[in-house]
């Protein structure tokens, strides 16, 4: 298991020694229930599989013109912009390798959040200063919050591993002449009728608005994803990659995940998360001693009690159940975890361990 977090102070992270490159996979493992990575499934739906095998056939060539165009264009009719405004990715991780190629002089990160962003700005040498979100206001955008001369600022929305939706106004508000405003909206297609995105908003000044396919469709091997922003701003994003940088079956991911009747199938599929996540939030605060933070991503963020997180993980996964610690996101600490929302069956064993474990660990020796 990953060492526990270390003590605040200058780390080879930036301020805290928060271990920014630590996800949930590092959690997950054979043999267990995996509430720590947030991927709908173990792999994707049948007639995905069939189109992504397709694409096999083709391996012999690099990905050609004609299929990045049609992803382009397909991506482009689901958020009603034009295909200049499309950028394919192999993943959101590699937008945000990319962002440290905008130059910025300093850049914003909203925390708790996903920590790949603020990691690759930093391993670059780029002046990162960090605006936190407060538990006591529900752990919302504060725009006013974010340093007038920041001229990068990242926001999750919803969150990971807070699971808030930050209203879309609160967010607009944060864009200005000379800055950048990156939108990561890898969860936004887990919310049903996804409320609050910015994906349309072809005319905001500095919008770049990060996409994925990996947890919805299960696709995390295969990296696929795309951005959305001003034909200028992706071209600059753009500027370091190699050629050739998304392969044929990503491409041809995009195309599938973007088509009218995956669209419906994703908002049904949120609408079934959503559900799971409000019997299984329920569960969880029946609990005693476990705060569940109020969200709408298909993961809750808990509080355990005082001094026991570390203790309360290992036995978990001891009795065979993975969950993500929390205390590696900036602003949490040893006591949070994140789990991700699962089917009542499953969530059940993880509910009934919890609390197992808890009791166990408040009887005196």
């Amino acid at each position: 298991m990953p060492s526990d977090h270390a003590e605040p102070g200058a780390g080879p992270d930036g301020p805290g020694g928060y271990d920014l490159r630590h996800h949930g996979d590092a959690e997950a493992g054979d043999g267990l229930v995996d509430f720590a990575v947030n991927v709908v499934g173990d792999g994707p739906p049948s007639w995905l599989r069939e189109r992504l095998v397709a694409t096999l056939d083709g391996l012999g060539r690099y990905p050609r013109a004609d299929h990045d165009r049609r992803a382009r264009e397909t991506v482009a009719a689901r958020h009603g912009r034009a295909p200049g405004q499309v950028l394919p990715l192999a993943g959101s991780a590699e937008g945000f390798a990319l962002l440290p190629g905008l130059r910025p002089r300093r850049a914003a990160v909203v925390h708790p959040g996903f920590t790949e962003p603020e990691a690759a700005l930093r391993g670059a040498g780029v002046d990162v200063v960090r605006v936190p979100t407060a538990a006591a206001d529900g752990h919302l955008l504060d725009p006013a919050a974010v340093p007038a001369e920041a001229d990068l600022v990242v926001v999750g929305n919803p969150t990971n591993p807070t699971g808030v939706l930050h209203p879309a106004d609160s967010v607009r508000a944060l864009a200005r002449p000379g800055r950048v405003l990156l939108v990561d909206e890898a969860f936004a297609d887990a919310i049903p009728g996804e409320p609050e995105s910015l994906a349309g908003d072809a005319d905001l000044p500095g919008l770049l608005v990060f996409r994925s396919l990996t947890k919805t469709w299960a696709l995390a091997g295969l990296r696929a994803g795309y951005a959305l922003g001003d034909p200028a701003l992706l071209a600059r994003l753009a500027a370091p990659r190699p050629p050739w940088p998304v392969s044929t079956p990503a491409l041809e991911a995009l195309i599938a995940c973007c088509e009218p009747d995956a669209l419906s199938a994703a908002d049904q599929r949120a609408r079934e998360l959503a559900a799971h996540r409000v019997s299984q939030a329920a569960a969880l605060r029946r609990i005693e001693g476990v705060a569940v933070q109020p969200g709408l991503a298909p993961y809750l963020l808990l509080h355990l009690p005082d001094g026991t997180g570390p203790e309360v993980r290992r036995r978990l996964r001891e009795n065979g159940i993975a969950v993500r610690r929390g205390d590696t996101f900036p602003g949490l600490g040893p006591d949070h975890v994140r789990v991700a929302v699962r089917p009542p069956e499953t969530a059940r064993r993880l509910v009934e361990e919890l609390e197992r474990v808890l009791r166990t660990l408040a009887v005196p020796a």
